[in-house]
């Protein structure tokens, strides 16, 4: 059976559109401060491995490389989230000319890509989302040019590009599983009929396989994390699923992709991607009985974007086109604002409290140096003639990284949380007093370092309402048996 051949594509806006969403993120990259995640990837990429206890390696690695090309900042850290974000952009717009999108359907799409909100958070700053954001669209750009060829050998590729995203992140299996079964629901099931098939999974496999071994080898942790994620969140995550959903995306968005759904189930002429439209709520399905985060699922609503670029430019064209242009014009500039306050460091710090309901990320960039400071300043008054044999110990990776990055006056910060738990621990000869910063006091906790009596509490100074603001830092007597027996006790997945 022919297959529909696809229009130009609108390279030279697409490329502008793509390049002014690298200049704001790189703009407004150096404001606030890290991540707790992105002061961890930065002290991971230091021990790099084909496994870390909550993640594969591809994350780590790409942070200790825009380090090393960009410098040691905040800036330089997040370049390679911004051109992963710009390069997003451009893939949905090719995305949409798959679907026979024309010229400015092309660059609606790119638009409404650029404008938001999930694409946004992620493009500003490291995490596994931002690149497991991309490995999705370049995956859904691939399915679909082989659902509209019907040539198998785009299974190849496919392949590929799985097995980069799982050393990334394990989320890739979810689309492709909802992928295969909207194909057996739906068709074309001929493209599943090719030795194309069984070469592209050997293909991931092969790729994958480093990271799976190490996993294997290490007795599968990061299954362990993602279940005490979803114990501790799961009902929560079910419940806030649909209008997360909305939000994160931007609800000026919903019309546009509910457009694209209704395109590719019902003309005959786009037939062939039905199993596209369908894979969406066979995702929700699944992420939803896992217990999983609404974002799991958010990448393939910009591909009904992409599908819903066409027909919501043909309804331009229709009734009163300068109030539908109008229409669209003021949802997008809402759009915009919407999503820069929402995901971007465009507030005051004194005003990010009020955005923290629907984006807590944004709180977890703040309040870092001050809690160095802090902890510093416990650490000096230890005699000077105890601090060789002392240690200081965070509670969880965002700490012990943030001492990492701005604890120029302490020793290394040690710390049982994800991976930290994996690189080598305190000599059995640091006996003496232990610095421990801990978000909450918890006497079976504390147990393990002898007599603690508080010391400071940790204040960002801006009355931020993060997850730090209030941490305790006690000034304990020491182990109470060496840290070599202690270590494994001190571990923790979540």
């Amino acid at each position: 059976m022919s297959r529909p051949s696809v229009p130009a594509f609108a390279l030279v806006p697409v490329t502008f559109i793509a390049l002014a969403v690298a200049a704001a993120l790189t703009a407004l990259s150096g404001r606030y401060g890290y991540h707790r995640d992105e002061l961890y990837f930065r002290v991971a990429g230091e021990h790099l491995a084909w496994g870390y206890t909550d993640q594969p390696p591809l994350t780590p690695l790409l942070t200790r490389l825009s380090i090393t090309l960009f410098g040691d900042t905040l800036m330089g850290m997040r370049v390679v989230a911004t051109l992963s974000a710009a390069i997003t952009v451009v893939v949905v717009a090719l995305i949409a000319r798959e679907f026979s999108g024309e010229r400015r359907a092309q660059i609606l799409a790119a638009a409404g890509t650029a404008l938001a909100g999930f694409v946004l958070a992620t493009g500003h700053m490291v995490s596994t989302a931002t690149f497991d954001l991309l490995a999705w669209m370049v995956i859904a750009l691939l399915a679909t040019r082989l659902l509209r060829t019907a040539d198998g050998r785009w299974w190849i590729p496919l392949g590929l590009t799985a097995g980069i995203a799982l050393e990334n992140k394990y989320l890739v299996v979810l689309p492709l599983a909802a992928l295969l079964i909207a194909l057996l629901i739906t068709g074309p099931r001929s493209v599943l009929k090719t030795w194309y098939l069984p070469a592209g999974i050997a293909v991931a496999a092969l790729v994958a396989a480093p990271n799976l071994i190490w996993q294997a080898t290490h007795d599968w942790p990061q299954l362990t994390v993602a279940g005490g994620i979803s114990e501790d969140d799961g009902a929560e995550n079910r419940i806030m699923f649909v209008p997360l959903q909305i939000l994160q995306l931007s609800p000026f968005l919903v019309p546009i992709w509910i457009a694209g759904f209704r395109r590719l189930w019902r003309p005959p002429a786009l037939r062939w991607s039905r199993a596209i439209a369908l894979s969406y709520p066979i995702l929700c399905v699944i992420v939803l009985a896992a217990g999983g985060k609404s974002y799991y699922a958010l990448p393939l609503l910009l591909v009904l974007v992409a599908a819903g670029a066409q027909p919501t430019i043909d309804w331009l064209q229709r009734g009163r086109r300068p109030v539908r242009r109008a229409v669209l014009a003021a949802g997008a500039v809402l759009t915009a604002v919407t999503s820069a306050a929402f995901t971007l460091p465009v507030l005051p710090v004194s005003a990010v409290n009020l955005v923290l309901p629907v984006n807590a990320e944004q709180g977890e960039q703040i309040g870092w140096p001050e809690l160095a400071s802090t902890v510093t300043a416990v650490w000096q008054q230890l005699p000077a003639g105890e601090r060789d044999r002392a240690v200081v110990f965070a509670g969880n990776y965002g700490e012990a990284g943030a001492l990492a990055k701005y604890g120029r006056d302490l020793p290394t910060a040690y710390s049982g949380h994800m991976s930290y738990a994996d690189w080598p621990p305190p000599s059995d000869q640091q006996d003496g007093p232990v610095v421990l910063v801990t978000q909450e006091r918890s006497p079976r906790y504390e147990a393990h370092f002898g007599t603690c009596t508080e010391a400071a509490r940790v204040d960002n100074g801006h009355d931020v309402d993060n997850e730090e603001q209030g941490a305790h830092v006690l000034r304990c007597t020491g182990p109470v048996e060496p840290w070599s027996a202690l270590w494994p006790k001190l571990r923790r997945y979540y």
